[in-house]
């Protein structure tokens, strides 16, 4: 004998099945986490910052940008001072002051705000340096190198200088 099924159940059960089927959309994220945008690392890389000769009278700056997600960056580089000539003798009359600054300390620097410098080499006319600047995180950040004559100084110096970042 066939069983009819009453219509009412069958319509229920289609609406039910049906109902399944439906999707939400996916709601919005409400907050963006750092770790979502992850550029690419600039380790095994260089950078050249500085090379260059030039005259000194008070000072001269260089800046220079490390790229975000850099880990170790390590400045590398050598100058030389001379009173006159770039090829002459270079002795204590040759004689200048070396920083590098972070912007915070640079705004100081140009500001006459006393602070401190991330590196400092002090009356020297020949000096190699080697100095592993603070990671990046997710940002760049701008440095600068400063090359100053001392304040009782009252002659120009001429400056032969080197200098690049490995990352």
């Amino acid at each position: 004998m066939p069983q009819h099924r009453h219509p009412a159940m069958l319509l229920g059960a289609l609406l039910l099945v049906g109902a399944g089927c439906t999707q939400e959309p996916p709601k919005p994220a409400s907050t963006i986490v750092p770790s979502d945008h992850v550029a690419p690392s600039p380790v095994g890389t260089s950078q050249n910052v500085l090379e260059k000769t030039f005259t000194l009278k008070k000072s001269a700056e260089f800046a220079f940008e490390i790229p975000a997600h850099a880990v170790q960056p390590q400045l590398h580089g050598l100058f030389a001072s001379f009173p006159g000539d770039a090829h002459g003798t270079s002795d204590a009359n040759a004689d200048i002051d070396f920083l590098v600054l972070n912007e915070e300390q640079h705004a100081d620097f140009v500001g006459n705000r006393p602070s401190e410098a991330l590196f400092t080499v002090e009356d020297s006319n020949n000096q190699a340096v080697n100095f592993i600047l603070p990671a990046s995180q997710s940002q760049p950040v701008k440095y600068y190198l400063i090359f100053r004559n001392p304040d009782n100084s009252k002659n120009s110096k001429v400056v032969k200088a080197t200098f690049r970042v490995d990352f």
